[in-house]
């Protein structure tokens, strides 16, 4: 039997302070995207909207549904907030998630990678997860956290997650039409350890490799869009820029690319808290 692919790319996320889905949801129709509603998370605790793209991933826009002090300190809430992984993160890009499966541990088979080739990442065992819609339908998922990155596998229907019919869902008003690639800082003494963990993650080897920058080739759930499949950039700063933000928020996304239509115009625009690069199919 042949060993289930670990570099499919489901979705981004973009975190934005607590309560401030209808906010941010605006903000990115003004950078031209079609926003759709999702909704609250089991739990309670962080709700969100999607860009659904058509290449099959999407783009998550979640906040905390309260700010942590909201909870009373030591109450079950609040250490189940506390708990959430990017529960410390300044808003922004803070996180890329690949598609799992249902019948397969995904934190095994990393695992049982990462210590043949001895490198340093680890995955706890799966967790039963979901959200309830804004249209009452409770969707399922495994989720696999606490390492970069995570990982969610469907129990019910993925379509249930990411709403791609009908197709107009999927059409935005800047031509998006997928993501190009995910760059990622990190420091330089930690450029050699990262590339290990990423490898054994997806289980094959970078397609290029230097000593300032490295790049894998990653699969979406829908491979017929033009332009190429997205790719994981992990880099070093190479701008002072760049530079501050590797100080500032520490390792992470610095900035995520999309494929836009021909006749769109590439560039660069900003969310409030992160950057986007439009780049011609």
């Amino acid at each position: 039997m042949s060993t289930p692919s670990t570099k499919t790319l489901d979705h981004i996320m973009h975190l934005t302070p607590p309560g401030s889905v209808d906010e941010v949801s605006r903000q990115f129709r003004d950078l031209g995207f079609h926003v759709l509603p999702g909704g609250t998370h089991a739990g309670g605790l962080t709700q969100n909207a999607l860009v659904v793209l058509q290449d099959g991933a999407y783009l998550e826009l979640v906040s905390f549904t309260h700010p942590a002090s909201h909870y009373p300190s030591g109450s079950p809430e609040r250490q189940q907030r506390d708990a959430i992984p990017w529960a410390w993160k300044e808003p922004g890009w803070i996180g890329y998630t690949f598609l799992g499966f249902s019948s397969t541990s995904v934190s095994e088979l990393i695992n049982a990678r990462a210590k043949e080739n001895k490198s340093g990442i680890r995955y706890d065992p799966e967790f039963d997860g979901g959200r309830e819609r804004s249209d009452g339908k409770v969707l399922k998922i495994l989720g696999r956290f606490r390492a970069a990155p995570f990982f969610c596998g469907d129990v019910t229907p993925r379509e249930w997650r990411v709403p791609l019919d009908p197709p107009s869902n999927a059409e935005h008003p800047s031509g998006v039409l997928g993501i190009a690639y995910i760059r990622i800082l990190v420091q330089d003494d930690d450029l050699s350890d990262v590339t290990a963990d990423i490898t054994s993650v997806i289980g094959g080897s970078p397609v290029s490799n230097t000593s300032r920058r490295v790049t894998w080739v990653l699969d979406t759930p829908s491979t017929d869009v033009a332009g190429g499949r997205p790719q994981l950039i992990i880099s070093v700063p190479e701008t002072e820029d760049e530079r501050r933000t590797l100080e500032g928020r520490g390792e992470g996304i610095y900035e995520v690319a999309f494929l836009v239509s021909s006749g769109m115009k590439p560039g660069q625009s900003w969310t409030p808290y992160g950057k986007i690069v439009w780049l011609k199919e």
